[in-house]
């Protein structure tokens, strides 16, 4: 019988980092009947705790934290929305940069080390984590929304525009502003927030598998703070990275309960509302449960292979059911409209469509960072044994080229139905139902919309279940080898957020606690940067 190797013993040459710290080592076990404990004192009691008291008063006061919740999103974004696309600017140069940089020949584990999954395991595994839910939520909606905007063209009140075009949009005329709708949608999915994943991803691999320090997110930050890294300053990254993960993954998860719930009541009949989505967010994460407890290989991978295969067929379906040609013809012109207006699109200063700039991009921008910590160690422990040129190339440029597929197959048909066959019932829809109403001017409407509820249902469980092993992670100290009672709580804290985020002021408190932990977190990616260039420099490229 062959043992399993160590993943954080490297395979081949590694400038390993000198330290007397041991994973775990500032851990306290813990018996609780036949349950036990294997937790980070200070990590995880903190975390733990502040997501405890964040429910319960979320819960108690409801009608009070819903206006704090809207002006501390409208805050956030209106002030800092330079902010936010000039590090998603940075983080894009940096893995460009690294790519074509002699850095790119580094391994990820040794110079000998060979990747744990093929090719399609771990697309599907990256995919699926990194953007399911929100592929679909805003699949339809989001180019939906930029068009109508762009066609409209600007609207000035007082000297200030009120509109929500992208740039100067396109007044009357629909082929451009399809086009930059278009665009606009696709720099909001394509190379940014997979830099932003990129980047903590390849330094976690990097310090874990080639340095030898724990799989955590204040491993990446030696370089800069040395042995601190094991005291408070790495604590309080820890801490903060728990915050992101969890608050990103449960605005996540208030989509997929609105959105399940909007096609729920379309083909069944079944109300729609709070309760709803409350009903499904403890169902699904009840699935999330049992996947956490089978563990990555059998649990995660699982779903996130058959996550792959439905939205395979979905996508399919609208392609040989909706219009074939303009879809086809769409790729190339919708990847070409990004290129054209991505400079105007990514620039920071001087902007005149602050709604678009603030409402749209500095909310994304803010999201993605929110879920880097998850969606990176995620990455980081499935990507053992890949160049840093082929990690970077394959996070950054295939899941992009994807995203441009899917957005062009359900942007595409949603617009060319409103504009070529006068359908306007996607377009007057609630965001959570846009999907589905598109669905329903093509053939087999009911098969594809169910196809499509699933599709978010276990969207929802892959991005719960890996989001708790994660959060678990961090919270051990770095263990990857800890009792399953901590993942489930974890797992069980995730459905409880999003609940009190629905009930305490819905799609915009989801919104603000994103933004609101994605700002700090930024800070801390901005440094980690400059951690991971330091780290590359040292390693043998061989």
């Amino acid at each position: 019988m062959n043992e399993q190797k160590d993943p954080m013993i490297p395979d081949g040459k590694v400038n390993a980092i000198d330290t007397d710290y041991q994973v775990g080592q500032d851990n306290i076990l813990v018996k609780l009947g036949p349950f036990g404990l294997d937790i980070h004192n200070r990590v995880f009691l903190i975390s733990g705790l502040s997501i405890v008291a964040f429910v319960i008063i979320t819960l108690l006061f409801q009608s009070q934290t819903a206006p704090v919740f809207s002006a501390m999103r409208g805050w956030l974004t209106s002030n800092l929305d330079w902010f936010f696309i000039s590090v998603a600017n940075i983080f894009v140069l940096l893995c460009l940069a690294l790519i074509v940089s002699p850095l790119g020949k580094v391994r990820l584990g040794g110079t000998e080390a060979k990747p744990d999954y093929s090719y399609v395991g771990w697309f599907s595994m990256l995919f699926a984590a990194g953007m399911g839910i929100g592929l679909m939520f805003y699949g339809v909606s989001e180019p939906l929304s930029h068009f109508s905007s762009a066609l409209s063209g600007p609207v000035l009140e007082n000297g200030s525009r009120t509109d929500w075009a992208p740039l100067a949009g396109a007044a009357g005329d629909p082929v451009e502003a399809a086009r930059l709708g278009m665009a606009a949608t696709i720099y909001h999915w394509a190379l940014h927030p997979w830099a932003i994943y990129a980047i903590l991803a390849l330094g976690l691999a990097l310090f874990s598998f080639n340095k030898g320090l724990p799989l955590t997110i204040r491993s990446v930050f030696y370089p800069l703070l040395g042995e601190r890294v094991w005291g408070w300053p790495g604590h309080c990254i820890d801490i903060l990275a728990v915050f992101a993960t969890l608050f990103g993954l449960a605005t996540s998860l208030g989509l997929g309960s609105a959105q399940a719930a909007a096609g729920l009541h379309l083909l069944f009949g079944v109300p729609e509302g709070q309760t709803t989505q409350i009903v499904l967010v403890v169902v699904i994460t009840l699935i999330a449960l049992v996947s956490v407890v089978a563990g990555l290989d059998a649990g995660v991978k699982r779903l996130s292979e058959i996550n792959m295969a439905l939205a395979a067929l979905l996508l399919l379906s609208v392609i040989v059911l909706g219009p074939t040609l303009v879809i086809l013809s769409g790729v190339l012109d919708n990847l070409g409209a990004y290129l054209q207006y991505l400079p105007a699109l990514a620039n920071p200063v001087g902007r005149e469509d602050s709604n678009f700039l603030q409402g749209w991009t500095a909310f994304y921008w803010a999201w993605w960072i929110s879920w880097s910590p998850f969606v990176g160690m995620f990455i980081a422990r499935v990507s053992r044994g890949r160049t840093v040129r082929e990690f970077l190339i394959s996070v950054l440029l295939v899941p992009s080229l994807a995203c441009v597929l899917w957005m062009t197959v359900f942007g595409s048909t949603a617009i060319h139905q409103l504009v070529q066959d006068g359908y306007q019932a996607a377009a007057s829809a609630e965001l959570p139902l846009q999907l589905f109403q598109m669905l329903q001017a093509l053939p087999l409407a009911n098969i594809t919309s169910f196809v499509a509820i699933v599709l978010v249902v276990v969207f929802f469980v892959t991005s719960s279940d890996s989001g708790s092993l994660v959060i678990d992670t961090i919270a051990a100290g770095g263990k990857v080898d800890v009792p399953v009672a901590q993942r489930v709580f974890w797992c069980t804290f995730e459905g409880l957020v999003a609940i009190a985020l629905v009930l305490g002021g819905g799609l915009v408190a989801l919104q603000a606690m994103a933004v609101s932990t994605g700002f700090p977190f930024a800070l801390v990616l901005l440094a980690s940067c400059v951690s991971v260039v330091i780290g590359l420099r040292s390693e043998p490229r061989g």
